[in-house]
Order: C-alpha cells, then sequence, then structure tokens
C-alpha cells in the first residue's frame, strides 16, 4: 500500500460520518491535495464549540465565511460578530474566479455561487437592527461582574435592584440605576435603611463612577428599550435556509467593555430562554465571535470565571460558540479546553516568542505520524489550515492539514446602496428601531422627589403663616393692653378723680 493511500484511508476513516456534515475541504498530504480525503465535520458535533485562529491575511475570515453559508443551507441560524466589516458580502453571490475553479478542482467539490439570507444588526448608530437590552435584565449579579465591583459594592446593587422590584421601579437604561443610587443616599436615604440597612455613601461613589466608564464606552446606547428577543436570531427564510445575523461592530473595536457586556448579556439572555436541547443532531444556533480577544481583554476574574461557565453550560441548549482570533493563547485555557473543533492557519514565526507561541499551540493538537505539526503550522498558505474536530461519537479526529473551499458568496463588503437597501427590506427594522422611553425608575424617582419637595415647602409656608398669625395675635394684644392701661390710668388719675366729682357737686345743688 502506497502512503498516499494510507494517508487516504487514515483521513477517510477518521472523518467518516453517518449523519449530516459540512465538507470543508480536502486533506492535504506531502504538499499534494488528496482529493478524496475530504474533512467532513458532523452537524451533530457543531454545538461543542471551535476555534479559527491564525495570522493575518490567512484566510481566518474566509474560513467563518464558509462555515457560515453552509450551516444557513442546512438550516442552521448563525450570528457573526463583524468587527472588520467585511462579512456583509455573503448577502450577494459570489462573481467566481479562475483561482477559484482551480482550488475546488483540487478538493473535489463543486463550486457554486450563492447569495445567502442575511440581517445587519447595531449594537451602537450605525445602520441596522438595533440591539438593546434593559438594566433589569441584566440583573444584579451580571451587572456586578461587567462593573467589576467589590463585593460589598455589589450587596449595594443586589438592594438597590431588590428595592427596585419592591416599588415597582422599572430599571431600564443606565439613567434609572444611576438615578436610584443618588436616591438611596439623599432623600431615600432613611427609606432604605428603615428596610434594607445602611447604604455606604462612598459606595454608591464608587459605582456610580465605574457606571460612568460604561457610559463612556457607549453602554447608554445599548441600555434600554425596545429589547431584543434572542429567538429573533433563529429565523429560518422561504427555501428554509437559516439566517445568517451580522453584528456592525467596526466602531467599537477600542471599547472591549462595551462588547464584552454585550456578548456576556446575549450568552446569557440565550442560555437563561433557549430549552434543553438533548441530542438533537444539530445545533439551534452557531455564533462566531470575530477578534475574540476584545471580549477576554480588561476582563476581571469575576468576568472570566463567568464566561467559562457560559462556555460551558450553553452547548446543552443547543448553542455552538466559536472563537475566531490570531493565536490560540488569545483565548483562556478554561475556555480553550472545551472546543471541539479547531481550524488553524498559518502562524508566523518572528521573533523567540512567536517560536514559544507556535510550540505551544502545536502540543494542543493530536500527535500525527503524517505531520510534523510545529513545521506544518509555519509553511501552510492561504486557505489552509490544521484542522482537528469531533466526530460523531466525540472522539478527535485525525489532524488534517486541509485545503479549505472557498466562500460561495462574494468575499468584499455590500456597498453602501446594497447594505441600505437590505435594511430598509428587514422586518426587524421596524420592530426595534424605534427608540421607546417609557416612565421608568428616573421619572417616578424624580416625581416623588419633586411632590415631597412640594409638600415640605408647604409645610414650611404653613408654618410661617403660623408663626406669622402668632405673631399678629401678639402684637395686637399688646396695641390692646397698651390702651386700656392708658384709659385705667387716666380714669384713676386725681384729675380726673377731682373733675369728675365737681360736676357730680353740681348736679346735686
Amino acid at each position: 500500500m502506497s502512503e498516499n493511500q494510507a494517508f487516504l484511508d487514515h483521513i477517510t476513516e477518521g472523518y467518516t460520518t453517518k449523519g449530516d456534515f459540512i465538507a470543508l475541504g480536502s486533506a492535504i498530504h506531502n504538499n499534494e491535495t488528496i482529493t478524496d480525503a475530504q474533512v467532513k465535520i458532523p452537524l451533530k458535533t457543531l454545538n461543542r464549540h471551535g476555534l479559527i485562529a491564525g495570522a493575518t491575511g490567512t484566510g481566518k475570515t474566509k474560513t467563518l465565511q464558509v462555515l457560515a453559508e453552509n450551516l444557513s443551507e442546512k438550516g442552521i441560524p448563525v450570528l457573526l460578530m463583524d468587527i472588520k466589516g467585511d462579512l456583509s458580502g455573503i448577502a450577494t453571490a459570489s462573481p467566481g474566479h479562475p483561482k477559484i475553479d482551480e482550488r475546488h478542482q483540487k478538493i473535489g467539490i463543486p463550486f457554486t455561487p450563492k447569495s445567502f439570507p442575511v440581517e445587519i444588526l447595531s449594537l451602537s448608530e450605525q445602520e441596522g437592527v438595533r440591539l438593546r437590552a434593559t438594566v433589569s435584565e441584566f440583573g444584579p449579579v451580571l451587572l456586578s461582574r461587567i462593573l467589576d465591583v467589590t463585593e460589598t459594592q455589589a450587596g449595594i446593587i443586589a438592594i438597590i435592584f431588590k428595592y427596585c422590584d419592591d416599588n415597582k421601579l422599572p430599571l431600564l437604561d443606565l439613567k434609572d440605576l444611576k438615578k436610584v443610587l443618588q436616591y438611596a443616599t439623599r432623600e431615600g436615604k432613611k427609606e432604605l435603611e428603615k428596610d434594607y440597612g445602611r447604604i455606604s455613601t462612598a459606595s454608591t461613589g464608587s459605582i456610580l463612577r465605574k457606571i460612568v466608564e460604561l457610559e463612556q464606552q457607549g453602554a447608554d446606547i445599548f441600555f434600554g428599550e425596545r429589547s431584543f428577543e434572542v429567538q429573533d436570531l433563529c429565523r429560518v427564510d422561504d427555501d428554509g435556509r437559516g439566517l445568517i445575523n451580522i453584528i456592525r461592530l467596526t466602531d467599537i473595536q477600542d471599547r472591549p467593555k462595551l462588547f464584552s457586556t454585550f456578548m456576556l448579556s446575549l450568552l446569557a439572555e440565550i442560555y437563561g430562554t433557549f430549552p434543553e436541547q438533548g441530542d438533537s443532531g444539530r445545533p439551534e444556533l452557531v455564533i462566531f465571535l470575530d477578534e475574540a480577544h476584545l471580549i477576554f481583554k480588561q476582563a476581571s476574574n469575576a468576568l472570566m470565571d463567568q464566561i467559562e461557565n457560559i462556555v460551558k453550560l450553553i452547548r446543552s441548549k443547543g448553542i455552538g460558540l466559536y472563537f475566531v482570533t490570531q493565536n490560540p493563547t488569545d483565548v483562556p485555557d478554561g475556555v480553550l479546553g472545551q472546543l471541539g473543533l479547531k481550524v488553524q492557519h498559518a502562524l508566523r514565526a518572528f521573533t523567540a516568542k512567536d517560536r514559544k507561541a507556535i510550540k505551544l499551540t502545536a502540543e494542543n493538537y493530536p500527535i500525527s505520524e503524517y505531520y510534523d505539526t510545529k513545521e506544518v503550522l509555519t509553511s501552510l498558505g492561504i486557505g489552509e489550515a490544521l484542522v482537528s474536530a469531533l466526530d460523531e461519537k466525540g472522539r478527535p479526529t485525525p489532524l488534517a492539514a486541509t485545503m479549505l473551499r472557498a466562500p460561495m458568496s462574494r468575499m468584499d463588503i455590500l456597498t453602501d446602496k446594497e447594505l441600505k437597501n437590505l435594511i430598509e427590506k428587514s422586518s426587524l427594522t421596524k420592530k426595534y428601531n424605534t427608540e421607546v422611553d417609557r416612565e421608568s425608575a428616573y421619572e417616578i424617582l424624580n416625581k416623588k422627589i419633586a411632590q415631597a419637595e412640594a409638600e415640605e415647602a408647604k409645610e414650611v409656608a404653613k408654618k410661617e403663616r403660623e408663626k406669622l398669625e402668632r405673631s399678629t395675635s401678639r402684637s395686637r394684644s399688646r396695641r390692646t393692653s397698651t390702651t386700656e392701661k392708658a384709659i385705667i390710668k387716666v380714669l384713676t388719675s386725681a384729675t380726673f378723680i377731682r373733675g369728675a366729682l365737681g360736676v357730680l357737686n353740681k348736679l346735686l345743688k
């Protein structure tokens, strides 16, 4: 048996699947693409999460695009984080190219240009369906972890949420939360301390500063109504293809806290609302987190723990998470250990640190008699990658250097006109792009404070009137007393008496 035939048998056996699958490409051996050695990923294991890594320009985004297209064709909805702004072209069919035809001839997979159903979403002021969530939906625990507060401050946030629940004060946006915090240490201090205990002014001040920091990264736009319903991510079109939801994030690359805040809230909401799926044989939704290092950048230990817990638990809901980044070391070990599919594009070794990173990366892949993993990692071409997945029984597949198929859609962005037309046709634009600012904690407490101030002003005015009346009464009393004394003095004077007696004598004569 030839070496190529042994390799073909090795790959074919490892990637054989009885159920539905996605064909990524064909394996490479001795610098030759083996057409029949197709690398197939079972749909059944796509909720086991994954990693797409590699240096800039090696084809990570195109791999993401290929996976999203094929998932959509299988009727599985997809959510993409478009941080670089180069994924909107999925909505339009590829114009084709001789190099694409040549590639597909080598890997033995027909190439058919196609467009896919796309929904453009926005977390900021960019055009698209607006994504929002209320402060109440976050809850005190998640909010405390995002703000990275102390245990004492987290306790105060929990009290604030409880007070708002007990008094029917909706916490919708950050101005609501700030207003309640200010009220708790000023006008409502006695009220809260009576039922919930003492609240430190220093602690509330620190929490307020953390909220302001979050606002400065644009979170005030994200918090509010109408809240996005995560079930809207799981739609299919009339042809049964899953919608590819693309979140435009090009303007928040320098605001990692806003990005991680949104992602954590989204994952928590999905985990909290999606039913347990069991072993259904296919995921309900697959989420690709491009530039994944932004999620973990500047994240506190508490936030990291929350992310790791969600990654571990959310797959039972049929959700697959795929992290796209330059180096696997960008993803924490606790998350990396949970990943089933790994697509590793080329890495570059310019420094001793790079060579060390490549060595560590190679150790994360199965040992193969057909590849020197460290050498392959630095010699892969554009659109080629080392692939390691899970078979239908959850076992690691053989390591395969793979020539990947090309995207069926446009490998470029939509024009402004195309993008505008796509957004205008969306049924979700009307549903979510009208901002709602109903009465909430901010307005209710302002009314309460204004009413209290008005009542206090009335009480002060009443006291002033009473004081004035008492003063006037005393003044009248003093004037009356003085007059009476004067009359008595006149009546009892010797002159008056002599005169009165003289008149009486004359009358008697």
